[in-house]
């Protein structure tokens, strides 16, 4: 069996949930190199081992998910890091979406959906589980779209967002009106949007979490 090279991280204080996760991706053959059952324990491994991802419960104890993810944020840490949880908590998932996380799984699919998650993230893309929409009424299509756009094409939304002009988003970036529009064409391009005057900035005030 082949083993994919990249080194992984886990951590949840159930012990069963832990074990089980664990025996599963050896199976898999994915390179788990340490397990953690609490927050602050997780967190020192990520800083002691630099592992390439860290698969998180987000209700630990001692440190949680989400301050994990916050504190690798704040120290530039570039471990990437994917969430699982057992809440279906609209404010949770947003606030993790904010941090940029790699993934995002609940608990009871964790088995079932956390192959197709590292092996994307694993290619640099993020992984939201499908059963999020279902149970938080939350349309992910639109972080996935988000996800090929440039950093320039994403800074010039969040622009717009701000009800900025074209000649203001050119002043602003000290570029020229008409790269902008072209920016504004091959972004609409790539959401998938009409093309009328205000479908970009209606789209960017409905995804505005994802432009945080």
């Amino acid at each position: 069996m082949k083993v994919n090279k990249k080194s992984i991280i886990i951590a949840d204080d159930h012990p069963l949930l832990l074990s089980g996760l664990h025996a599963f991706l050896k199976e898999k053959g994915f390179n788990v190199i340490s397990e953690a059952t609490n927050g602050l324990n997780a967190y020192n491994e990520i800083i002691k081992l630099k592992p390439d991802i860290a698969i998180l419960d987000i209700s630990m104890p001692k440190m949680t998910g989400l301050e994990i993810v916050k504190k690798c944020r704040k120290n530039n840490i570039k471990t990437k890091i994917i969430l699982i949880t057992f809440h279906k908590n609209r404010e949770l998932y947003l606030e993790a979406s904010k941090l940029n996380v790699a993934g995002y799984i609940f608990k009871e699919f964790a088995l079932s959906e956390i192959e197709n998650c590292l092996n994307q993230v694993i290619k640099n893309n993020t992984y939201f589980s499908p059963q999020i929409s279902t149970f938080l009424n939350i349309d992910t299509q639109g972080r996935d779209k988000m996800s090929i756009l440039t950093s320039s094409e994403k800074k010039i939304l969040k622009l717009i967002s701000l009800n900025l002009t074209t000649n203001e988003i050119s002043n602003r970036l000290f570029i020229s009106a008409k790269t902008v529009e072209k920016h504004r064409s091959n972004i609409s391009k790539k959401l998938e949007l009409d093309g009328k005057t205000n479908s970009l900035l209606i789209w960017s005030k409905e995804n505005k979490n994802l432009l945080s």
